[in-house]
Parts: C-alpha cells; sequence; structure tokens
C-alpha cells in the first residue's frame, strides 16, 4: 500500500477548514441580535404600531394579534393599516399607485415599529424594496415575514397541482419534505438581505412548521378537539379554520412582541370553533406549539 504523506491530505482539510467556517458564520449571523444587542430578545411589554401587507393566508392575523395584546394586557398595540390582496406576493403591494399605497405612506412617517410580510414564493423583490425603504424612515423598525404554507400540500413551482387533494392521507414527515426547499429558498433569501443592510432587520414568523407540528398532533390523535387533519382547513387550498388561524397568529405575536403566548386565554378566534370542554386544551397546545417553532428557528430573533 502506498503511504500516504500530509500533502494528501491539505487540500481536504482546507475545505473542511472553509465549512466549518461558513457554518459557525452563519450560526453567528442568526445569533446575531441577541449577541449585540441582548434587550432583542427581551420581552416588549408596551404597544408597537404595526402595517400589514399580505394575503389570505395573513391579512387576518393583525386582528387576532391585537386580540392577543389585550388578553396579554399589552397597552397601547396599534394596527396602522392593512394592505390585502388575494393570492399576492409582496411586489404586488409595492406596486400599488403611490395615491393608494397606503403601506409606503405608512412608512414614511417614519412611525412604524414592525411591517410584517406574507411573500408566497420567491424571487419577490417586494421585501427588499419595503425593507430598504422602511429603514430610511425608522432604522430601527423590524420586517417580519410570515412565509406561507404549501397551498394543495404541494411546493408549486416544482409540483404540478394535484386533481384532488387529501390533507388527511400526508404524514408529517412528508410534508416537512415538501416544505424542504421552500424553507431552505426563504431562509437564504432572508439572511441574504440582512447581510446586505448590514444589521439584522428581517425575521421569520415560523407559522408553517407550526402547522407541520400541529398536523402531527393531529395524527397521533394528540390534539383536542381536532380529529383529522381536515379540520384545520376550509378547502384543498389551505385557507385556514379558527385553530389554524389562532396558532398562526400566535407565532407571528411571538416574533412581533419576543414573548411566549403559552398560558394566554382563549382568543375570541378560537372560541368561533365551539370546541366545548377541548378548548382551553387546544388552545394551550396550540400555545406551545407555535411558541416551539419560534424558538427552534434561528431567524426568529429569540433564542432557549
Amino acid at each position: 500500500m502506498t503511504p500516504l504523506n500530509r500533502s494528501t491530505f491539505r487540500p481536504w482539510i482546507a475545505v473542511l477548514g472553509l465549512l466549518l467556517f461558513a457554518g459557525r458564520a452563519t450560526e453567528a449571523q442568526d445569533q446575531a441580535p441577541a449577541a449585540n444587542n441582548p434587550a432583542l430578545a427581551e420581552p416588549i411589554t408596551k404597544g408597537l404600531h404595526v402595517f400589514t401587507c399580505g394575503h389570505s393566508f395573513h391579512v387576518w392575523v393583525p386582528g387576532i394579534v391585537a386580540d392577543l395584546c389585550r388578553l396579554a394586557e399589552i397597552p397601547d398595540h396599534v394596527q396602522l393599516g392593512v394592505s390585502s390582496i388575494g393570492g399576492s406576493r409582496v411586489i404586488q403591494h409595492w406596486d400599488i399607485t403611490p395615491d393608494k399605497n397606503k403601506a409606503k405612506e405608512a412608512l414614511q412617517t417614519g412611525k412604524v415599529d414592525v411591517l410584517t410580510l406574507s411573500p408566497i414564493f420567491l424571487p419577490d423583490p417586494g421585501i427588499e424594496n419595503f425593507t430598504k425603504l422602511a429603514l430610511e424612515h425608522n432604522p430601527n423598525i423590524r420586517i417580519i415575514v410570515q412565509p406561507i404554507w404549501l397551498r394543495w400540500d404541494i411546493y408549486e413551482p416544482t409540483t404540478k397541482r394535484p386533481e384532488k387533494v387529501d390533507h388527511n392521507a400526508i404524514t408529517g414527515e412528508e410534508l416537512r419534505k415538501r416544505h424542504a426547499e421552500h424553507f431552505q429558498k426563504m431562509d437564504e433569501h432572508i439572511r441574504e438581505l440582512n447581510q446586505q443592510f448590514g444589521r439584522t432587520v428581517l425575521y421569520i414568523a415560523p407559522a408553517p412548521q407550526a402547522l407541520i407540528a400541529v398536523r402531527e398532533k393531529i395524527i397521533a390523535g394528540q390534539a383536542p378537539g381536532l380529529k383529522t387533519q381536515e379540520d384545520l382547513f376550509t378547502d384543498a387550498l389551505g385557507h385556514g379554520k379558527p385553530p389554524l388561524m389562532a396558532l398562526v397568529a400566535y407565532c407571528d405575536f411571538a416574533v412581533i412582541y419576543r414573548r411566549s403566548p403559552v398560558g394566554l386565554p382563549v382568543p375570541a378566534i378560537l372560541k368561533q370553533a365551539k370546541l366545548g370542554d377541548q378548548e382551553a386544551a387546544l388552545n394551550r397546545l396550540l400555545q406551545e406549539l407555535a411558541w416551539e417553532a419560534v424558538l427552534q428557528h434561528p431567524l426568529s430573533g429569540l433564542r432557549r
């Protein structure tokens, strides 16, 4: 056998070193907000001024978050406005004519503390455009991006829409597999934009991850009041019923106010589900799964 010498290993050692450095750099960037400013990870107790741009998987979040602020006794929360366009990409909200563009108008006042956006798939230059405008008028603003959960349970850029959708037939493992590329691309885009702007200004509210966790609980028979995955949806597309809407709002609330929703009373939206004596138990489960998803996501701005 030919003896191996040090020169044989040097190229591979260099490559391994670069890979380890890249991984640590990404981790450091994700953790930068808490490391550079510990206050960022502290719960926010005073009401914020929020503006929302979104589609039918997001535009109802502001009303529920306002209710959660009331239940959490957070004073002076203000929803400054909502730009609502069905099935929209963020760029569509950006492209609204100046005389009707309430989002740009609000951002230009410098009074928006948090802007929430809900892209569908990338590319979507609207995220960058809004972030740039927001920072010009308020350098301390935070942009919270709520990625969409897969409509029809498929990744549309690569998968043909099925003739029939059976939400009950899919497993948690398969859902994670189908969402993987979507999650990866969104995370990469948010990291790139934060690097471009030289600071962490964009964060992710991981609603799709929390939804997958709830669906797994339903499959396991561990979601009080929910018998099938279909109990979360109004249609094949994936529009949410009250339990799903409450879950998503808990994710957004947690990222906006940097605080756990666990222990809050049942919000008005979940009462609409008429779950009877299962209501409190399901509410607690939704809170815990939303909070766990937020803590696990490296771009939520929160750590354990």
